[in-house]
């Protein structure tokens, strides 16, 4: 856990369940620097416990404690992730930390696996749970993707902590806790063992297919020359990049990309292949005049990035040519 976690101003995601818990007592026990962030979903009584027993372990152990209340009437799995990645976000900007810490084990890697199989998906969505991930501008590790759900209990239990079951974990209309209840958790506890192998297998797997890359980036503009015209391993950069703006892709998201080579994703983003170059950027609709129009055509600029081109210094629209000329 050491060699994985170096920074040295972490936020932790804690919840007051078995892995949280386990978690935090892991950290002290690795003399890793650590502070707290809960979110009460305020769909059970049981939360208002779980935000006092994170406020008593802050204060007993010298962390600080950051809460929140979601107070959404209209809950569901995705709206709770967006409200809770964007309250931790936000703290982690205002109070510089470097880096967050999840508590994400094997239980919920092989859960998210079959999840995205189930979908149809790539082996980058497949192994979509990685010890470390680059979201915005901090670094996600998790670093008990090793351990099993089992395994953490027994720690729990031999070391007499204290943790709390969240009931709504059991309830099969969230589609995460019915693969969790037929399929994650018996197959852990029957193969914990394989499955690990399997996954540091696929990870390898995934690590050799890493592409040689340059980028050149000005503000929200990223592109990326790549060292090579794949259309599949171009799309796994592309999902790796969208990755790291909180965003998943969907399989029918890759298909477009894949037939048009261009796409917008929620009117807001534009993300287009251009032989071995990808370009990202905000989506806007301006006014081009038709000699600017001709300047990116003649530069092999895509139609949905120009008007966001258009609007940059002449010094910086001379640097992204010069970039995808070398």
């Amino acid at each position: 856990m050491n060699n994985l976690i170096t920074t040295k101003k972490n936020l932790l995601a804690f919840s007051g369940g078995v892995d949280s818990t386990s978690l935090f007592f892991l950290l002290l026990d690795k003399n890793i620097p650590f502070d707290i962030a809960i979110v009460d979903y305020n769909q059970r009584l049981q939360s208002k416990e779980e935000v006092a027993y994170a406020k008593d372990l802050a204060l007993n152990y010298n962390k600080k404690c950051f809460t929140t209340s979601y107070d959404d009437i209209k809950f569901s799995e995705q709206k709770a992730r967006d409200f809770r990645y964007t309250f931790f976000t936000k703290i982690i900007k205002e109070n510089h930390y470097e880096a967050l810490i999840t508590a994400h084990q094997l239980n919920d890697k092989l859960e998210w696996f079959l999840m995205q199989l189930s979908k149809g998906a790539g082996l980058n969505e497949l192994i979509g749970i990685e010890k470390v991930n680059h979201y915005k501008t901090y670094t996600i590790f998790r670093p008990l993707l090793d351990f099993s759900k089992d395994e953490l209990l027994d720690y729990l239990k031999d070391n007499q902590h204290k943790y709390f079951i969240d009931e709504t974990n059991i309830d099969t209309k969230f589609k995460r806790n019915l693969f969790r209840k037929k399929f994650s958790d018996e197959f852990i506890s029957l193969y914990k063992d394989g499955v690990k192998r399997s996954f540091e297998y696929l990870q390898n797997d995934i690590n050799s297919l890493k592409l040689g890359t340059s980028s050149f980036k000005t503000d929200e503009l990223l592109i990326i020359k790549l060292d090579t015209t794949d259309l599949n391993l171009i799309i796994k950069s592309i999902d790796k990049e969208m990755k790291k703006r909180g965003i998943l892709l969907s399989s029918k998201s890759r298909e477009n990309i894949t037939k048009e080579r261009s796409i917008v994703i929620s009117h807001k983003l534009s993300v287009n292949i251009c032989e071995n170059i990808v370009w990202i950027a905000p989506f806007l609709k301006e006014t081009m005049e038709h000699k600017f129009k001709e300047f990116c055509r003649i530069n092999k600029i895509p139609k949905n990035i120009r008007s966001y081109i258009a609007k940059l210094k002449k010094e910086e629209i001379e640097k992204i040519i010069n970039f995808i000329k070398k």
